[in-house]
């Protein structure tokens, strides 16, 4: 197994190191396989926040932020640059810097143009149901409409308000955007990029102002502040250099497993939904919930103690292999095509409990749905990729 400090000495995603004459007139690095753990965790975390999306939804009150501080947004974004070095670390060396930064750009271009289509499709769903029913909304893109339907629809789509349920794709085209600063960092010294990324998480947790502008919310901010979200990301880019290292998964230590083990088990105690579930609350000290916003300290140990089992174990990179989970897995290699039809899906789940209230069928109808939605979705579009993966094998 590598330490970092190998890392900093070692290619990158399969890229040969100029500095050896005999690799430099060899074939071109072979594209990497997808691993199976991140598909699967990402497919998870996006039926996750599907369900999260929906206030006062039963269902809610058994995903992953009932059992501990951290929840699907964290996993969400950590892998988000786990897959950005696997894709386009390994790109820089087999197609050169300027193709690449196209295809980031494309990349980015594409999500924007997810985002600015649910923006407008909210605000037009909303307005139509306003119209009909009389009920105005409580938050999510209310600020925007009560700016006017045009003006909010543009501020919105030049990132300056960005609504409730529709904050995380502007984060992900910034940190996107950045990723070639960071990897390029990464080339030169992968301590210096986490130290120089930890000071910016550091400063926001620290500096509230620390901040972009959003005209939709109360304090001012994007609510998943990128000084400090980046973090995350940095840290998901370093995890695949450090997995490829170790020929897919990180070294197992006892001691750090029972640190995690540890860990999770007083985020259990500390962080459950034990009053929401019945139950006696088992909290172990008087405080609340970790900011969500800044990713607090307390959200950040919890989702690296998670990712260091995961990683790590390798009964879960069998278990993300099981053909059961296909269709999950389907889900996350379609990322951005199914947050698109959860967000979609939740607002319908939101717009109905409003109209209708909570009642236990209408619960059911709509988190079966949407679900259904979400895995048909994934399985049309995988059906659709699969002979396409077949042509370029062949060639």
């Amino acid at each position: 197994m590598k330490s970092l400090d190998d890392l900093e000495r070692a290619p990158i995603s399969g890229m040969a190191p100029a500095s050896d004459p005999a690799l430099v007139p060899g074939p071109a690095p072979k594209k990497p396989v997808r691993d199976a753990r991140v598909d699967v965790l990402r497919g998870f975390a996006l039926l996750t926040i599907f369900i999260d999306h929906i206030p006062r939804n039963a269902p809610a009150l058994y995903t992953l932020h009932n059992f501990g501080f951290s929840d699907a947004a964290e996993i969400f974004v950590l892998l988000a640059g786990y897959a950005s070095m696997v894709a386009y670390g390994g790109l820089f060396g087999r197609a050169g810097t300027w193709p690449t930064l196209a295809r980031i750009a494309r990349r980015c271009l594409r999500i924007y143009l997810f985002q600015a289509g649910l923006l407008l499709a909210t605000l037009i769903i909303v307005r139509i149901w306003m119209d009909l029913t009389g009920l105005t909304p409580r938050f999510g893109v209310a600020p925007l409409l009560q700016m006017g339907l045009l003006p909010g629809l543009l501020r919105g789509l030049v990132l300056n308000a960005l609504p409730n349920y529709l904050d995380i794709l502007p984060l992900y085209i910034l940190l996107l955007a950045l990723f070639p600063a960071i990897y390029f960092g990464l080339q030169r010294g992968v301590w210096g990029v986490l130290a120089l990324s930890g000071t910016l998480w550091l400063a926001a947790n620290v500096d509230s102002h620390l901040n972009l502008p959003n005209a939709a919310a109360v304090d001012d901010g994007w609510y998943f502040n990128p000084f400090a979200w980046q973090f995350l990301f940095v840290i998901g880019a370093v995890l695949a250099m450090a997995v490829r290292a170790g020929n897919g998964l990180l070294p197992w230590r006892n001691w750090a497993a029972a640190l995690a083990f540890a860990y999770l088990a007083f985020g259990l105690l500390q962080g459950g939904s034990w009053t929401d579930w019945g139950l006696p609350d088992l909290r172990v000290l008087p405080i609340g919930p970790p900011d969500k916003g800044h990713v607090a300290p307390l959200r950040l140990l919890h989702i690296l103690a998670l990712t260091y089992l995961i990683f790590s174990a390798p009964a879960v990179r069998r278990l993300s292999g099981w053909h059961r989970l296909r269709l999950i897995d389907a889900c996350g290699r379609h990322s951005l095509e199914i947050f698109a039809a959860g967000c979609l899906a939740a607002l319908i789940g939101r717009i109905l409990y409003r109209t209708f209230d909570t009642a236990w069928p209408l619960q059911l109808a709509v988190n079966l749905t949407g679900l259904a939605v979400m895995l048909g979705l994934a399985k049309v579009l995988d059906t659709r990729a699969s002979p396409r993966r077949i042509t370029r094998s062949r060639r």
